[in-house]
This record gives structure tokens, C-alpha cells and sequence, in this order.
């Protein structure tokens, strides 16, 4: 028995137990299924449901993308011949019919698109199989050039698995991968063909990202573990948050750099109704300490709100003055900006203070459950005082924010560590070898094999300098 079962059963019973599995995915996201959904050839009606798991924003975003249709376009003929094998068949052999000239069976605006993106699968006296096998070859071949389709986060050679025909590119393997897909054709999502053999029926695994992600690892005898990634705050969250916009006439974000995570306040902006937060919020104010996370400098490039970032200097090594400077500044805003409300991101008790000497002003507080004690919790509830959970907004989403941080500091820190003239380096060694090059001849060995220089970088991490043509 699977999992979710026993575990419904424990806590519901038997008799509900099948209903209240489902409360185990519940707010799961949608990046990944309708990704992968596309990707795999799912019906385009099926974005155009907005009762459908697979979103409609993710289908039009990949039809750009001239790898991802070429994917989606093989996976959808793949498909196209394993359902309809036989009247394929019969109509190629008894009618001589085409691939192009059965648009019952084979859909032709696929090989139109695959054609106008490069790519002809056309074959002379072909049967059936070849094609099938001939499509295999195309999707292992070009699948890894979505990889970057799919976040970091998640393992990418489990996804891959998912299109290859386990021994597609042989007749027997073809055809014993298509008896498996006959025979157990209603466990696979929307009846179309992927590489997926559960042992039971386990429902729509792209019913959201967490239901798919979580049994895509168990599928490995693997654990996803960072839920975080794939469950979004609920509508009873994101609902607080926009009646508390709509009742304000002019809101700022005030953000304690110290007791606040940049990557979980994205989140939380990334996840909310972008018209909604442009259309209240004035600006973020951070107010930040020499000492925090250097992220908070890009947080700028990744919101449309203006971000205003005040850099908090110390008088004392050991003494901070962000709380301080972050009231008096919350106060400067309501009473010479004429801002009203204002949402408070932090986890800090002591801001308090500032709360509930401001009664005329509005707030909603930002914070992070472990970080937030229980006493300060019950004052804002006693206050009646709105409060959210920042680690309940998806994180799935925010990879570009994390990468570019890491980014930044791995550049700063090799102009740091590695800064050389490489001119001057050749002319060093031109003097030390004594070697008489002209400057002709110094020319070209620069252009042969200084200027082709790349770094090669091993398992461990370890960087080597490789000079000389590629």
C-alpha cells in the first residue's frame, strides 16, 4: 500500500482515507507538471481547461522555445503511432498511404512543424516501427537540450528518463515497450506514451508538481525531500494579503535585512498577483548591515517595485543599528509620505514596539516560522494584526535570484584570486626561455595557442589552465 494511503487511513480511517490523500498534495504548484506536459506531447485542449492541471502560461511560453516544440512535436507522433499502430500499418501496406496523407492517425501540422524547425523524418518504404524507432533516436538525441527548461533543484536524469523508450531504438525493444503502454494504457496521464511503468494505478501523476516530483523520486527508490519547492501559500494567504492592499491608500514594504531571508521575501513577491503588488505598493525599503547576505544588492534586478536600500553603518563593531534606523524610517514614511500601511518583513519581537505605538498606521508582518516565538505571535493575533508565513510561498520558482547571487560572489571572488596580463606573461617566458620569436612569429603563437587558453575543471573542483588550440 502506498504511502499517502496508510498514512490517510491513520489520520482519516479507512472509509475517507481515499478522499484525504489528496490533502498531502494540496497546494501543490504547476511549473514542472506543465513543462513536462508540454514537453510530452499533452493535448493542447488540456492547457486550454483552466480545470486541467497543466497551465496555458507554460504552453505558450515553450512554443517559443524551437527545442521544446521539436520534443513536443516528436513525442505527439510517438504517441500518434503506438495508439493507432495497426491502422497505420494496414494503410501503409494495403493503400500505400504516407505518413502525410493519414491525418486520422498521424497529426500532419507535427511534421509541418518538426519540417519548418529542421527536422524531417521522412524514410523512403518505411514501416511503422522504423519510424517509431527513428522518432526514439531524434528525442534521445535532442532531449538533453531542455535540461535547462527544468530548475536545478531537480534531477534532471530522472525527468530525461521519462522519454526514452526503454530499448526504443531496436525493433524487439520498441515493440515490447508498446505491449507494455497497451497494457497498461489508463495509468499513463492523458494516454500518452512516456516511460512510466507503476506497478498501480497512483492517478494523474501531473495532477500538480508536488504529487509529480514526489512519486517521480519514489519511481528511483529516491526521497524528494524540499517540499518547500513545489507548495505554494493558499488562497486563505494570498487572500490576506490582497484585502490588506485593497483596503490601503499607499503601502511600503520595510524589510530587517537581519532577520529576514531575500530568497523566501522573493518567493513570497513572486507568488502574489503581480498587478496587485504594482498597483499599492510604493516601494521596499531595506535596511541592511555590513554583515548580511550580499543578495539583498540584487534583489533590485528580479521586482518591478522600486527598491530603496539603506546600508546601516556600525559605530560599534558589535552593536547594530538597523532596528533603530528601520523605525524611525517606518515613521518618516507615514508621517511625511503619507504611507499608511505597511508590510513588515521580519521575525524580530522587538518591533513590536514600533506595532503598537502606531495604531493609526496599518501592518502585516512578514515572517519565518522558525524564527518567529509564539509570544509575538499572540500579541499580533490579540492586536488583530495580520501575519504570514514567508516559508509557505514556493521557492521552485526563485532559482534565477539564487544562481545570480552565487554568481556575483564566485566572480568577485576569482577577480580576487586570479588577475594576470596574459601579454606579459608571454613575454616573460620569451625572455627566460631565450627563445627569438619576431614579431611575426609572436603573433601567431599568441593567436595559436595563448588566445585559445580555457580552464578545464575536474570532479574535486581542482582548476587547470589548458593553452593551445581546442
Amino acid at each position: 500500500m502506498k504511502e499517502e494511503q496508510l498514512i490517510a487511513e491513520v489520520l482519516y480511517g479507512e472509509e475517507t482515507a481515499d478522499r484525504s490523500r489528496y490533502a498531502l498534495y494540496e497546494n501543490g504548484t504547476y511549473m514542472v507538471i506543465s513543462k513536462f506536459a508540454y514537453l510530452i506531447g499533452v493535448p493542447f485542449h488540456i492547457f486550454e481547461n483552466e480545470h486541467e492541471p497543466p497551465k496555458m502560461e507554460w504552453y505558450e511560453a515553450l512554443e517559443k522555445d524551437k527545442n521544446a516544440r521539436i520534443i513536443r512535436n516528436l513525442c505527439m507522433l510517438r504517441t500518434a503511432f503506438e495508439r493507432n499502430y495497426r491502422n497505420i500499418y494496414q494503410a501503409m501496406r494495403y493503400d500505400l498511404k504516407g505518413i502525410a496523407s493519414m491525418p486520422e492517425y498521424i497529426p500532419r501540422e507535427c511534421i509541418d512543424q518538426l519540417s519548418a524547425d529542421g527536422l524531417s523524418i521522412y524514410r523512403a518504404n518505411a514501416q511503422p516501427i522504423q519510424y517509431i524507432i527513428d522518432i526514439n533516436s531524434h528525442i534521445a538525441n535532442r532531449i538533453n537540450n531542455c535540461k535547462n527548461l527544468f530548475p536545478i533543484w531537480l534531477n534532471w536524469s530522472y525527468i530525461r528518463q521519462l522519454f526514452i523508450m526503454p530499448g526504443g531504438t531496436t525493433e524487439k525493444g520498441a515493440k515490447g515497450a508498446a505491449a507494455d503502454y497497451y497494457a497498461h494504457k489508463e495509468i499513463y496521464p492523458y494516454q500518452v506514451y512516456m516511460n512510466w511503468s507503476a506497478p498501480s494505478n497512483v492517478g494523474n501523476i501531473l495532477y500538480n508538481d508536488k504529487k509529480f516530483v514526489r512519486l517521480l523520486y519514489e519511481h528511483h527508490e529516491d526521497y524528494f525531500t524540499d517540499m518547500s519547492k513545489v507548495t505554494d501559500a493558499g488562497l486563505i494567504a494570498k487572500n490576506g494579503i490582497y484585502d490588506f492592499l485593497e483596503r490601503s491608500s499607499r503601502t511600503a514594504v520595510v524589510v530587517d535585512c537581519e532577520n529576514a531571508d531575500p530568497y523566501k521575501l522573493y518567493a513570497t513577491l513572486n507568488n502574489l498577483d503581480q498587478a496587485a503588488l504594482l498597483g499599492k505598493i510604493s516601494k521596499i525599503i531595506l535596511y541592511d548591515d555590513v554583515h548580511t547576505t550580499t543578495a539583498w544588492k540584487i534583489l533590485e534586478k528580479f521586482t518591478q517595485i522600486p527598491i530603496e536600500h539603506n546600508m546601516i553603518e556600525r559605530i560599534k563593531e558589535n552593536k547594530s543599528l538597523v532596528d533603530i534606523r528601520l523605525t524611525t524610517g517606518t515613521c518618516r514614511e507615514f508621517f511625511q509620505n503619507n504611507t499608511d500601511s505597511f508590510i513588515l518583513a521580519s521575525s524580530d519581537s522587538d518591533y513590536w514596539g514600533l506595532i503598537s505605538a502606531m495604531p493609526e498606521a496599518h501592518f502585516l508582518v512578514l515572517v519565518e516560522s522558525d524564527k518567529c516565538g509564539p509570544d509575538i505571535k499572540r500579541a499580533m493575533i490579540d492586536a488583530g494584526i495580520t501575519y504570514c508565513y514567508m516559508d509557505d510561498f514556493c521557492t521552485g520558482n526563485s532559482d534565477e535570484i539564487r544562481i545570480q547571487a552565487v554568481l556575483n560572489e564566485v566572480r568577485k571572488s576569482l577577480d580576487e584570486a586570479v588577475h594576470f596580463n596574459i601579454q606579459e606573461l608571454f613575454q616573460e617566458a620569451i625572455r627566460r626561455t631565450r627563445a627569438e620569436l619576431s614579431t611575426g612569429e609572436q603573433a601567431q603563437f599568441y593567436d595559436r595557442y595563448l588566445r585559445p587558453m580555457r580552464l578545464n575543471v575536474d570532479k574535486e573542483g581542482n582548476v587547470e589552465v589548458l593553452l593551445g588550440p581546442l
